[in-house]
């Protein structure tokens, strides 16, 4: 267990009853570090402390801000109608002794806290239909509850997190500069990447971005990132540090990209990825269920393209880790990033080919939906 030394100054920065002595590792997050502690009290609402990678959100103030002014929203919408629930359906954190909601220690790095939501789960595998269909619903509900959010309030967390156009520079840049050596023995796959770069340039076209409106996203929505209670129904959308502007679509195809693979986003077997297209079906609905009273067709008709591009933009993300040495994304092996990769463009190859199955599907569930609200 990776073991945090400073861990009695840390606590005693945050207004908790935080036992030091029960620390230990949680969750599989490839960016921040997390632990679980115990609440000293018996009863009391355990904690999780999460240690912010700085090097990569680098003004963890604006996040904070970012993250207290959703999750206030979040807050008065579910007040509004069971205020009983508001706890348990939205994210807590815990201020600290100077009121903020973040404490940067004495080594240099930035922890939050918040309470840990008790009899909750989350799967890094869907595995049932009911399972991606709530997932669908709590991703939908979470759009919905911030559509009257101005997205102009939200600092940016990332640049350009999800512009392909700039996630493709990276990559060139990478590959001219070729710090470890690595760029002629993925030619292969910047071949493929090359040969699909400007179809996958959809959302950076000016007539796309005339009509669709900039909302505010989770832009992380892994099906992980989504608690159910212990009868596998939704309850909380958690992991909020890249809520920010951006595409109703990219976090429609980052929960597909997850729900839809039949294994593991780094499987090492291609021939294990498929498509499980009930559960694609079961998330979509789920999705439009919540989230269909406020879409425009135009955002509708691009979602399609949110499930094409999601997986393409991770493979050139892991790619371009791989060929700069692994400074972004944390590995477990040398080579993790370029499988991670490999994965991420069978699953894009498999998906492009069913592309109009697809997307006729979910105009068929939006138009259901519709004729049901009418």
């Amino acid at each position: 267990m990776q073991s945090v030394e400073n861990i009695s100054e840390i606590v005693s920065n945050f207004n908790c009853a935080a036992d030091t002595a029960s620390l230990a590792n949680f969750g599989s997050g490839h960016i921040n570090d997390t632990y679980f502690l115990k609440n000293l009290h018996a009863g009391g609402n355990d904690y999780l402390l999460q240690r912010i990678n700085h090097h990569i959100f680098t003004n963890v103030p604006a996040l904070t801000d970012n993250m207290c002014l959703v999750i206030d929203h979040l807050k008065a919408k579910v007040n509004a109608v069971d205020p009983a629930n508001a706890d348990k359906e939205v994210m807590t954190l815990i201020p600290g002794r100077d009121g903020k909601y973040y404490y940067q220690d004495k080594l240099g790095n930035y922890w939050r806290m918040c309470y840990f939501l008790s009899d909750t789960k989350s799967y890094d595998v869907v595995e049932t239909e009911k399972q991606a269909y709530e997932g669908g619903k709590a991703f939908g509900k979470f759009q919905c509850m911030l559509a009257d959010l101005d997205p102009d309030a939200l600092f940016e967390v990332i640049s350009d997190f999800h512009n392909i156009t700039t996630r493709l520079a990276a990559l060139q840049l990478a590959i001219e500069q070729d710090l470890k050596g690595r760029a002629a023995s993925v030619k292969t796959q910047l071949d493929y990447i090359a040969g699909h770069s400007a179809a996958m340039q959809y959302f950076q076209k000016p007539e796309q971005q005339a009509i669709l409106p900039k909302r505010v996203t989770h832009n992380d929505t892994k099906f992980n990132n989504v608690l159910l209670n212990s009868n596998d129904e939704a309850q909380c959308v958690i992991d909020l540090d890249t809520v920010m502007p951006g595409y109703v679509a990219y976090d429609f195809g980052d929960a597909i990209r997850t729900i839809i693979n039949t294994t593991v986003e780094d499987e090492a077997n291609l021939d294990k990825i498929q498509l499980n297209i009930p559960l694609f079906n079961a998330y979509t609905q789920g999705y439009l269920f919540a989230a269909g009273t406020f879409l425009t067709e135009a955002e509708v008709n691009s979602l399609i393209m949110g499930v094409l591009l999601l997986p393409y933009m991770q493979a050139v993300r892991f790619l371009t880790d791989h060929i700069n040495g692994d400074t972004y994304f944390k590995i477990k092996f040398e080579g993790h990033n370029l499988q991670r990769a490999k994965a991420q463009l069978r699953l894009f190859e498999m998906l492009y080919a069913d592309k109009e199955a697809l997307h006729a599907t979910i105009i068929k569930q939006m138009e259901n939906f519709s004729s049901v609200q009418n």
